[in-house]
């Protein structure tokens, strides 16, 4: 059964930091592109970055400089450091693995920015 259960989510200041994980199980992580993607209230969901199997990383504008994902394939698990958080940044957050047609999602971890 394949699962991914996102961590590591909550209320922070602007300003914070916070590291999102994504353990996952039930496929061959290392074939597996990862994303991380957000959904504010009332917007389309965004990739924020993504990490391929080779360890190459891509990030929206609004995040460079500032994110950073990471993958350890022994553990079977992809990270998202967030440092100098902004309100903006504000949105449920979720991870995705994807190999050729398979996209497997997340069920989300909320990330608050708030004074």
């Amino acid at each position: 059964q394949v699962q991914l259960v996102e961590s590591g989510g909550g209320l922070v200041q602007p300003g914070g930091s916070l590291r999102l994980s994504c353990a996952t199980s039930g496929f061959t992580f290392r074939n597996f592109a990862m994303s991380w993607y957000r959904q504010a209230p009332g917007k389309e969901r965004e990739l924020v970055a993504g990490i391929r199997t080779g360890g190459g990383t891509n990030y929206a504008d609004s995040v460079k400089g500032r994110f950073t994902a990471s993958r350890d394939n022994a553990g079977n698990t992809v990270y998202l450091q967030m440092n100098s958080l902004k309100p903006e940044d504000t949105a449920v957050y979720y991870c995705k693995a994807a190999f050729l047609s398979l996209d497997y999602w997340g069920q989300g971890t909320q990330v608050p920015v708030s004074s």
